[in-house]
């Protein structure tokens, strides 16, 4: 039998330390903190993906199984209550830096967030990410205040209660439906300018005249979850302005129901149609489908409020499917169809061409082989009678390609569409390898591209009552160069 000597021993044991180590290198790896793809996080229904990148080390000491993790702290960037919101594929990521692509949850709310990634083969973790506001926008779109009437008064000594509709008229989406969103209330201070009042909550009572208005609180993220701006006066004479609106405007055809006429808010209300008080219209809105001078008399306590509205019930709605400028190949044989949408009873349609009546197009559509001005109008022949109408261009594409046979040396960019830019010969143009370079007169370079676009001037040139000259050169392929001078003219 071998014997086993004191030196075979100390290499063995230095083979199994060897091989300890190894493994233990193998169960570790290093996270380093995570870079934003992002400055903040504006999430929404139609948008939320956010990216990550990190890198780790070593490549070598991940697991098989291994998934990488995000993990988001709270509003503060505070990890003690941290949530899970994305985790990779096993073994889908295993090689560094690595990006990875995530959602916000629902709730995100805040101005401090940060981000961490972990690893859990073998378990890991970075460090956490830069701070970050980041907000979810669960309501982005705008709502309605007061029931859109924009204005409101009190009593001197009183105040007029503002006050988030839900749900508000017609499609209004009132963020009154999400108790999780919070509010900021302003006035405003000039045209484009305005100031917080304080508030946080769906109402706000004032006792300041100004012009007020609310948006969903979602921090430094921009939104158009913002209300209509209300006006409120102080009625110091005892008697203020009641605004009146109509919820399907003025005129509006009955054919469309019932409109409701609103007024501000008050403690009792009168309506009055012509002049003659209405029985039992002493609500803050009043339904009608009927024409006249209608008015309310509001009780706004120590004061009352009174104001009208001829209401004209005539009308309806439309629209057309092209823009009022548009384009079409006639030579290869392009058309567009313009398509009309009414809700008019029983409507008549007409199309002209430049004025003239075009025969036996009277359908809500037609189709266009012609450039000129189009007009249709649009007749209303049941219930209420009433015309509209719309117009609109066809044209042909712009060419930034014309054919022209001379490189010209005289150009007036001022804008009337004649002669605005230096136009010259396709030879030398976006495609055929030419280098334009325009000098000024002192020698330096204000222009040099090889994909000319016949678009020089792009620029404002600061045109005097003083010609200004400009010289070219044309570096072609075949290293013949074109030179010469461009007069811009006023």
């Amino acid at each position: 039998m071998q014997k086993v000597t004191i030196s075979n021993k100390l290499f063995i044991g230095l083979c199994f330390f060897v091989l300890f180590f190894t493994e233990q290198l193998q169960a570790q790896i290093v996270i380093a903190t995570p870079n934003l793809g992002f400055s903040q996080a504006c999430a929404s229904a139609s948008f939320n993906t956010y990216n990550t990148s990190f890198v780790f080390s070593p490549e070598a000491g991940l697991g098989p199984t291994n998934q990488f993790e995000v993990w988001l702290s709270d509003a503060n960037g505070d990890f003690s209550n941290e949530i899970r919101i994305f985790t990779s594929a096993a073994g889908a990521v295993t090689t560094s830096p690595a990006t990875l692509s995530f959602p916000f949850p629902t709730d995100t709310a805040g101005e401090g967030y940060r981000i961490k990634i972990k690893s859990t083969a073998p378990v890991a973790s970075s460090a956490g990410s830069v701070p970050f506001a980041a907000y979810y926008k669960i309501q982005d779109s705008p709502f309605s205040i007061n029931n859109l009437v924009s204005t409101g008064a009190y009593c001197t000594g009183g105040d007029y209660l503002l006050t988030i509709d839900n749900p508000g008229t017609g499609e209004n989406d009132s963020p009154l439906n999400y108790p999780s969103l919070t509010f900021n209330w302003f006035i405003e201070t000039g045209p484009t300018t305005s100031s917080p009042v304080g508030g946080s909550g769906p109402t706000l009572s004032v006792n300041q005249p100004g012009t007020y208005f609310v948006e969903t609180d979602y921090g430094t993220c921009t939104s158009n979850s913002f209300s209509n701006r209300v006006t409120i006066s102080e009625a110091t004479s005892g008697t203020a302005t009641a605004t009146i609106s109509s919820s399907l405007g003025n005129p509006f055809c009955p054919d469309q129901g019932l409109t409701t006429l609103t007024t501000i808010g008050g403690d009792s209300y009168q309506w009055f149609l012509d002049g003659i008080a209405i029985p039992g219209a002493t609500d803050q809105m009043y339904q009608t489908d009927q024409s006249g001078v209608f008015s309310v008399r509001v009780d706004l306590g120590s004061c009352q409020a009174s104001g009208s509205i001829d209401l004209d019930s005539e009308g309806f709605s439309s629209s057309i499917d092209v823009l009022e400028e548009n384009t079409i190949d006639i030579e290869s044989g392009e058309t567009l169809v313009a398509t009309v949408t009414t809700t008019a009873a029983n409507p008549v349609f007409q199309w002209y061409l430049n004025d003239v009546i075009i025969s036996g197009a009277t359908a809500n559509s037609y189709e266009v082989t012609e450039i000129g001005n189009y007009k249709v109008e649009i007749t209303q022949t049941t219930g209420c009678t009433v015309t509209t109408e719309f117009l609109f261009a066809v044209n042909v594409p712009f060419n930034p390609f014309p054919e022209v046979e001379n490189i010209p040396n005289l150009i007036s960019p001022n804008g009337d569409g004649i002669n605005d830019t230096w136009v010259i010969p396709q030879d030398y143009v976006d495609g055929t390898g030419s280098e334009i370079t325009i000098m000024s007169n002192q020698g330096e370079t204000v222009f040099q591209t090889k994909e000319y676009q016949n678009d020089w001037p792009q620029d404002d040139l600061n045109l005097t009552s003083v010609n200004q000259i400009y010289y070219y050169i044309i570096a072609t392929p075949d290293k013949e160069p074109k030179k010469g001078s461009i007069t811009i003219v006023k």
